[in-house]
């Protein structure tokens, strides 16, 4: 990790730049299997998993068969966790419910608002090299609860051809209407267009690498929503004297190991905990299984010194992060002004981690800054906010004259009219 000490602000944007890829990078890669998808169909996506994922399928679609085989390999002890996850996941959720929202703007006027469901959602799941069946729950259960009729999954299968019995499992148990053996920008092109295999979505959700992030953006120009850019992990861990060494490391190590392109940083007043944090995280890394992984994000990340709790403040909704865990003793200060961040995570018990799995909060979150304009994935995204009024005589009367200026001063004189006619056959 690199050390930053006490940055001047003209210098921030370089020091929190993330090691990502610009969408001109990319975008011709996307648009050329875009291309193909839209004229060959499943054809498209066969070729493009065979070679991407250096498999050969005879079928995009995971049988019935394939998802009870798959069952019976997932360990019960994982079962339970998956459920119990499930189950605070459903509760956060429902707790988000709203009912209608009504008013009577003016005597006569009844205005009101209600959530409906979007009919056919995506989801896509990474499962390159970690199968996020975690992520299944974070997206098919909110959609669930929010009423959406068609879930279509889609997920990279591995070299023999087959997804995860983890994933098998969560889909079923999370009330998914079809799996799709199909990863990458060919798995978002056939949501986008529809396959003989695989649906047309109207909005697609989840997180992926570059190059998902980009196919997700681009399918927006042909008509079908996304969640948000969720590209690649980032966690920002603001810490001083107070933080356990050894709980920071382990945070921004859970974070290192996603992907080599992860970012992780630590934001802290105290050299101190700094140095120690570093030590920490070269001993930890040594025992992990994704060692490799994680160096290498290691290397995109950094570890800053600043003078003081508002100067980091600054710092941290300057970067936007993903991730955010505050282990400080002034923790109010930091809760009560931060305003730009995914999802926050407060005092030395609180890991990342458990918001990966199973606190109940989404771990869909928006990456690469765009926590300064997007939400999280939550119960709304799955749903449409429709508004519906009806109108009296007497409401009429009340606001049909506003309406007939209005109209006549932006030169709409059958906007007047409607009211106009209506009007005088009140009279």
């Amino acid at each position: 990790m690199k050390k930053v000490n006490n940055p001047p602000r003209s210098e921030w944007k370089q020091v929190l730049q993330r090691p990502t890829q610009t969408v001109a990078d990319i975008e011709r890669t996307v648009n050329e299997i875009f291309a193909k998808v839209r004229q060959d169909g499943d054809a498209a996506i066969g070729q493009c998993t065979e070679k991407f994922d250096g498999v050969k399928l005879s079928s995009l679609l995971v049988s019935k068969a394939e998802i009870e085989k798959a069952e019976e390999g997932v360990p019960e002890e994982l079962k339970q966790a998956i459920q119990l996850a499930k189950a605070n996941i459903e509760t956060f959720h429902k707790a988000q419910i709203i009912g209608k929202t009504e008013v009577e703007t003016t005597k006569g006027v009844h205005c009101w608002q209600e959530k409906r469901p979007i009919q056919k959602v995506g989801l896509y799941i990474p499962g390159g090299t970690a199968p996020l069946f975690s992520t299944i729950l974070m997206l098919a259960v909110p959609a669930m609860i929010a009423g959406c009729g068609e879930i279509v999954l889609c997920s990279p299968p591995n070299k023999e051809g087959n997804l995860h019995p983890a994933i098998l499992y969560t889909a079923r148990l999370c009330g998914v209407t079809k799996i799709v053996k199909a990863g990458g920008i060919q798995a978002i092109a056939g949501m986008t267009f529809g396959t003989a295999s695989i649906p047309q979505v109207y909005k697609i959700f989840g997180p992926g690498n570059q190059f998902v992030t980009v196919a997700k953006q681009i399918a927006t120009k042909y008509g079908v929503a996304m969640d948000m850019p969720a590209g690649p992990s980032e966690l920002l861990v603001v810490a001083d004297d107070t933080a356990n060494a050894a709980f920071v490391a382990s945070d921004l190590l859970s974070q290192a190991e996603h992907g080599t392109d992860s970012q992780v940083i630590l934001v802290s007043t105290s050299k101190t905990l700094i140095g120690q944090v570093e030590r920490e995280v070269d001993r930890q890394m040594r025992a992990l299984p994704r060692k490799a992984i994680a160096e290498k994000a290691m290397a995109n990340s950094k570890l800053i010194f600043v003078k003081d709790d508002q100067t980091a403040i600054d710092l941290i909704n300057e970067y936007g992060p993903e991730h955010y865990i505050v282990c400080v003793a002034n923790e109010d200060f930091y809760v009560e002004h931060t305003v730009n961040a995914g999802s926050v995570f407060i005092g030395n018990y609180t890991p990342e981690s458990a918001g990966d799995y199973a606190s109940g909060t989404n771990h869909t979150l928006p990456t690469n800054g765009y926590a300064k304009q997007y939400s999280g994935v939550n119960l709304d995204s799955f749903m449409k906010s429709m508004t519906f009024q009806k109108i009296t005589k007497e409401g009429l009367r009340a606001i049909g004259k506003a309406v007939e200026v209005m109209a006549e001063a932006e030169g709409l004189q059958a906007h007047k009219n409607a009211v106009s006619l209506r009007l005088e056959s009140l009279s």
